[in-house]
């Protein structure tokens, strides 16, 4: 009896390989060859289930930003914290604080390289992700400001969203080029974000 392949498992398999190959050699390494063979798999299963390379990478990224997503706790779940303790760990999910997190920050550094000099992937396949956290972002900020009723952040606060986020990717690029101590991180997040709420205590 033919044994039952579970489609997600596999392609999670293969993103993962991808991501293995950029971090260690670069957006250009990720090849289906390259992909198909540290994920030990034929370049045909690579290409069934991606179609093209700008597919593959495009799944790969978006992995990636789904793992950071899943650090930080399914959309939509409640919300028993407090705006600042949701954002410290939304700032420590976004932070490369492990090995782990430190790759993927290579890979997402190797993408939006490629977006910006057009090499290999288009910048609207890399949008929706920072859309989506500025939204989750400004709406700890309505939460701080008192809003009980799913009210939307106002633009003011948007804007604090965009600070937040510039602030972490600069930490992270700072971080993986060996700038930032993980201790300095820590500390100018939290500096951050007595800056946008008010000092431990002076928020909700």
């Amino acid at each position: 009896m033919p044994r039952l392949v579970d489609h997600d498992v596999r392609r999670r398999q293969i993103t993962d390989a991808s991501r293995r190959v950029v971090a260690r050699d670069g957006l250009e390494a990720a090849t289906f060859q390259a992909v198909a063979a540290e994920a030990g798999v034929s370049v045909r299963l690579v290409q069934y289930y991606f179609g093209n390379k700008q597919g593959l990478l495009e799944a790969t990224h978006r992995a990636v930003i789904e793992d950071a997503a899943a650090r930080f706790g399914p959309a939509g779940q409640a919300e028993p914290a407090a705006p600042r303790e949701v954002l410290r760990g939304i700032l420590l999910a976004l932070l490369p604080l492990d090995d782990a997190q430190r790759a993927d920050a290579v890979v997402l550094a190797a993408f939006h390289a490629a977006a910006v000099t057009r090499s290999g992937i288009g910048p609207d396949a890399l949008l929706g992700a920072p859309r989506v956290l500025v939204d989750v972002v400004a709406h700890q900020f309505a939460r701080a400001d008192g809003a009980t009723d799913g009210s939307a952040a106002g633009s003011g606060r948007r804007l604090d969203a965009e600070i937040v986020l510039a602030a972490a990717s600069g930490l992270t690029q700072g971080m993986v080029g060996g700038h930032h101590s993980r201790e300095t991180a820590l500390a100018v997040a939290d500096r951050l974000l007595d800056r946008v709420l008010g000092p431990i205590g002076a928020s909700s």
